[in-house]
């Protein structure tokens, strides 16, 4: 009979013990990222489920944190300037934000484009670690610093093929994606499918209507996707053509970057 002396016990994964608190706080921070305009009380506590004195209790922690700022004659709440130290605190230490700025300008100018280097924090998150603006009148809402869901736009086609989640797991998330012109999920999903094969993936015109997203994967050694470079330009002036073309310089980028960045092996 087998004792199982000498064997090493199998590891165990740390518990995570939940703390509502800070949960709830982290919630609060990133629906205020995603959102454009200010928030009152109400509409916090409605869109995270909140009881609305816990969610003042919160609010009231993260303004004094300066985390949070609150206009003092709407009441209503927006991310405050102390989210800007954290977020240049965690650029400045990110290789990927230094190493991916060259690529982002050459194909911001030579395209006339605007571009940007994401981080895939989780299979809920986006972060933008870096980005580069053409000289064109144009250019997107977004800066450096900024998060927004893991699904949104052609990064999140990317998230969707490349990652562990099921389908199931996707469509529940997928409901909570705002577009200019919403797309059904069985089309999303073909979409996805699609951007397996190719390698890279295209939202036109569905999350910001008149604009052409282009993005493509870095895949860490698993083959996980870690980081996406992005491109976005005007729909008019980016056809099918340009967009094979444009996606295929994304792609060299991304190849030489995850060299950099992410070694196989």
């Amino acid at each position: 009979m087998t004792t199982g002396e000498g064997r090493k016990p199998k590891a165990s994964k740390p518990r995570i013990r939940e703390v509502p608190a800070v949960s709830r706080a982290i919630a609060i921070l990133r629906l205020l990222g995603g959102t454009p305009d200010p928030l009152g009380v109400k509409a916090i506590a409605n869109s995270l489920s909140l009881v609305p004195s816990t969610c003042l209790h919160i609010l009231r922690v993260l303004v004094a944190e300066g985390l949070v700022k609150v206009d003092s004659d709407t009441k209503r709440y927006a991310l405050g300037s102390g989210m800007l130290s954290l977020a240049y605190s965690v650029i400045e230490r990110s290789g990927f934000a230094s190493l991916v700025q060259p690529g982002l300008d050459r194909l911001a100018q030579t395209w006339n484009i605007t571009t940007i280097g994401v981080e895939i924090q989780s299979n809920d998150h986006l972060v933008v670690l870096a980005i580069s603006r053409s000289s064109m009148p144009f250019g997107l809402h977004v800066d450096v610093g900024q998060g927004f869901p893991a699904l949104v736009s052609a990064t999140g086609r990317l998230v969707a093929a490349f990652g562990d989640q099921t389908w199931s797991q996707l469509k529940k998330r997928f409901k909570s994606i705002r577009w200019d012109r919403p797309v059904e999920f069985n089309t999303w999903k073909e979409e996805v499918e699609l951007t397996k094969k190719k390698g890279f993936s295209v939202d036109r015109d569905r999350y910001i209507n008149g604009v052409t997203i282009v993005a493509v994967p870095l895949f860490d050694q698993l083959g996980r996707t870690r980081y996406t470079i992005v491109g976005a330009g005007l729909s008019e002036q980016l056809d099918a053509a340009k967009i094979a073309t444009l996606a295929k310089e994304m792609q060299h980028e991304a190849k030489h970057l995850s060299k950099l960045i992410l070694p196989r092996g």
